[in-house]
């Protein structure tokens, strides 16, 4: 399957959107032309997708992308029925399927902020996928959990730590430790996040 996928998402450069399947070119021309939220509101407001990958291995340029698990919080809630997932790594998949979740994950992502842990290894996994299949340049506002929570719970760490670090120095039992899911990592980084948000309005609060 490995071989496979490198063949599927590419490891050339982008590919021409005349090439794409008329449906998802149409789709892609539509996402291009809309708006992005409004970021300047109070940030409690926007609506955020947090985002976690599933890969072959640590390294983009070797190891390829097997899946993508979404979910949407907002109004510091997590939105159950705001999710998306797709496994590329489940059973065969030709291209313009790949083509269609890609495009599927713009549509349901509606260039909201994304949220995630160690946001330069996921995009160096993302944006050649997007690059290579759709050619588009991807390019999200990311919102970057390694790096929030030494700021924002400094008493626990004021050093990057691994995310199941985080997850026992924060008190966020029942998800195990090492590997999970796509999806069951995204809910957990969800879990972080809502705390995050909590932590940096009790700290604006307590400086205002």
């Amino acid at each position: 399957m490995a071989f496979k996928l490198s063949k599927l998402l590419g490891k050339g450069g982008a590919r021409s959107p005349s090439k794409l399947p008329s449906d998802v070119r149409q789709a892609l021309l539509e996402w291009r032309a809309s708006k992005a939220p409004e970021l300047d509101e109070w940030h409690y407001h926007v609506r955020y997708v947090v985002v976690e990958i599933g890969t072959s291995g640590p390294r983009a340029p070797d190891d390829n992308l097997l899946g993508i698990s979404a979910i949407g919080v907002q109004g510091g809630s997590i939105m159950p029925a705001d999710a998306f997932s797709f496994d590329l790594a489940a059973g065969d998949i030709d291209g313009d399927a790949v083509d269609r979740q890609l495009m599927a994950f713009l549509d349901y992502s509606a260039k909201a902020p994304l949220v995630a842990y160690h946001s330069p290894s996921v995009s160096s996994f993302l944006k050649p996928a997007f690059r290579n299949r759709l050619g588009l340049d991807f390019e999200p506002q990311w919102v970057d959990l390694a790096w929030l929570l030494p700021s924002l719970y400094s008493d626990k760490s004021a050093t990057l730590l691994p995310l199941d670090d985080w997850l026992e120095r924060l008190g966020i039992q029942g998800q195990g430790s090492g590997r999970r899911d796509t999806m069951t990592n995204a809910l957990v980084l969800a879990r972080l996040f809502q705390m995050v948000l909590v932590r940096a309005i009790d700290k604006g609060n307590s400086h205002g």
